[in-house]
């Protein structure tokens, strides 16, 4: 990969261009109610970035210049993210409704979450690694839903919103992917990165969402065989970071939410295996 320059990644940084986005024709076109269901997911997630930021705060993360500057740049795209998918469901007669929690609020499992963050933040001076790691297959996952997205939907006003949103999620893919590959050289932090990850990833989403959202989408975007691609492209990438070669996460998440959803009567629709 070539050399990381943070001011030309600095410079690129904008609010998602929406200048020419046709919503006029929005409504001309089909939205499948699983489509709906989707980007509502996606939006609220795009929208809690501000949330996850907050829990970064209480971490050494932030003491890190590059990482704070991308921070702030990530935060500022990802808030536009959510304006723009919001905008698209108002445009398509689906306006975005009021959230069943306050969105300062944060749930138990959030919570927690956090509190464990900051103190292995406080313990382990090589925290970042897992975090750079963390939020490259965050944002690897994220770009194949949004790609998987488009070739589902088919819709072409959604498609251009979302080739302008994912060449945002590209960015930030490559500012994560390349900080965790240069941070796990040491192969203790890449092994110590490695149990975390193991122990505790989930997908992007995960106790923001009800469980049965996230399964739904995963489902919806992955269960056919181009998704199955998708979803080892994710694992694939992943495995070339230092102690990441025999990984299995995206791929082992949905083959065991596949096995439960058969053994509870799913239906064999598309996105419902």
């Amino acid at each position: 990969m070539p050399a990381f320059d943070l001011d030309a990644w600095v410079a690129r940084s904008r609010a998602v261009d929406l200048s020419e986005i046709d919503w006029a024709a929005v409504p001309r076109h089909p939205v499948s109610s699983e489509t709906l269901r989707t980007l509502r997911y996606m939006q609220d997630i795009e929208s809690h970035t501000i949330i996850y930021t907050r829990s970064l705060l209480a971490t050494r993360a932030i003491d890190d210049p590059e990482v704070a500057t991308f921070l702030a740049c990530w935060l500022y795209e990802e808030t536009f993210h959510g304006l723009a998918l919001a905008r698209f469901l108002q445009a398509a007669g689906h306006p975005v409704g009021p959230r069943e929690r306050p969105r300062g609020s944060e749930s138990f499992p959030q919570w927690l979450e956090a509190r464990m963050t900051a103190l292995v933040s406080r313990v382990w001076p090589d925290f970042c690694a897992v975090h750079m790691t963390w939020g490259a297959i965050n944002e690897m996952t994220t770009l194949m839903g949004y790609r998987r997205l488009m070739a589902i939907a088919n819709h072409p006003v959604l498609s251009d919103l979302l080739e302008r949103i994912t060449l945002d999620e590209s960015r930030h893919f490559f500012f994560y992917y390349r900080q965790a590959e240069r941070r796990m050289q040491r192969r203790a932090v890449a092994r110590v990165a490695r149990l975390i990850v193991d122990r505790f990833w989930a997908p992007v989403g995960s106790g923001v969402q009800p469980d049965g959202e996230l399964i739904f989408m995963a489902r919806y975007l992955f269960s056919d065989e181009e998704g199955r691609v998708a979803v080892r492209k994710v694992d694939d990438t992943i495995r070339r970071l230092p102690g990441f070669a025999s990984v299995r996460l995206l791929e082992a998440w949905m083959h065991r939410h596949a096995r439960a959803a058969d053994g509870n009567g799913g239906s064999n629709g598309h996105g419902q295996h």
